[in-house]
């Protein structure tokens, strides 16, 4: 009898507690969210984060919180969001380095992509522009190619960073054409550019976003776009793959993640909400105007561009015997 009074009490205490974890995922979002960003304020994940929590907490009607955790290529932030209690109550804005590069790149992560984290939505992806300074003597593909090959190891381009998508993608290309360039890293993407445009480096692969402003002042030439077809913004600036290079096709991408083991019900009521902010009109065309495209979808298909994305960049980091 004490026996049954025990498995009584039990099984009276697990469907409380069933029952408490259903009403409160029901209930979600019952307070406010944070939203970890894994760089500093001012960059465009940080501007892109604001503007959809702005967005996303009227649709929740819960704030929605940024918290801005930069560092290490964006491990630090990254790794925050994947050891946080998953609840939903933390999700954060995750990106090609930390969810397709890093694991590879410095080969001993405190949080791994695949397992630790739940995609939630891609929100943009964009290609990046290849640009020298308008008085280069490299006006094509072609051009540069034929340099590097003639003078092995002279020309030089410029990055953000080890590991990031400028550097990434001038790897790509040196590793479809046969070439061979210096890389010259700086703290940050503009700094890259700065030197560009004084004449003291070649070249540089920037993201749209930044690139555009530039080449419209006319204070950089573009000399191809690494999306398949031609952006809409430079509708004669030719693509890689017309260039011949199919292989050389780079798209700059982020979305939101959640901590793994967040409940199902939270991801879809989290994912349908970014659907939802993603279709406000002036949003939209401000990510048009920085030649973005616009996510949206589900979390599988999140996952799934992850997941190919990880093993592309995988190996064009082992090829490459890039480290950090």
């Amino acid at each position: 009898m004490k026996i049954f009074r025990l498995f009584f009490i039990a099984i009276t205490a697990f469907t409380l507690m069933m029952s408490s974890a259903v009403i409160s995922q029901t209930n979600y979002p019952n307070k406010p969210i944070n939203l970890i960003v894994p760089y500093g304020a001012g960059g465009s994940a940080d501007s892109r984060s604001r503007q959809l929590a702005q967005k996303m907490s009227v649709i929740l009607k819960q704030p929605i919180i940024i918290d801005n955790k930069p560092g290490a290529g964006g491990n630090i932030g990254t790794e925050f969001v994947a050891k946080a209690a998953p609840d939903g109550y933390t999700i954060g804005m995750g990106n090609f380095a930390p969810l397709a590069v890093n694991k590879t790149l410095f080969g001993n992560l405190r949080y791994d992509p695949e397992t630790d984290l739940s995609p939630i939505i891609l929100i943009e992806k964009g290609p990046l522009i290849l640009v020298v300074n308008p008085n280069s003597q490299y006006k094509t593909i072609q051009d540069i190619v034929a340099a590097a090959k003639a003078k092995p190891g002279t020309l030089t381009f410029s990055s953000g960073g080890i590991g990031g998508s400028h550097q990434l993608s001038a790897e790509l290309f040196m590793q479809n054409t046969g070439i061979q360039m210096i890389h010259v890293p700086y703290k940050s993407g503009s700094a890259g550019l700065t030197d560009l445009m004084a004449g003291n480096v070649d070249m540089m692969f920037d993201q749209m976003y930044s690139a555009v402003p530039s080449i419209r002042a006319d204070k950089l030439h573009p000399i191809a776009i690494t999306s398949k077809k031609r952006s809409p913004l430079f509708p004669n600036l030719p693509s890689f793959a017309e260039a011949g290079f199919p292989k050389v096709e780079v798209l700059n991408w982020q979305g939101f993640i959640a901590p793994a083991k967040t409940p199902k019900a939270v991801i879809e009521k989290l994912n349908a909400a970014a659907n939802e902010a993603l279709k406000d009109p002036q949003l939209r065309e401000l990510m048009l105007s920085q030649g973005n495209e616009i996510g949206g979808g589900t979390p599988a298909d999140f996952a799934a561009l992850i997941k190919s994305e990880a093993a592309k960049w995988s190996a064009v980091v082992k090829v490459g015997n890039i480290k950090p």
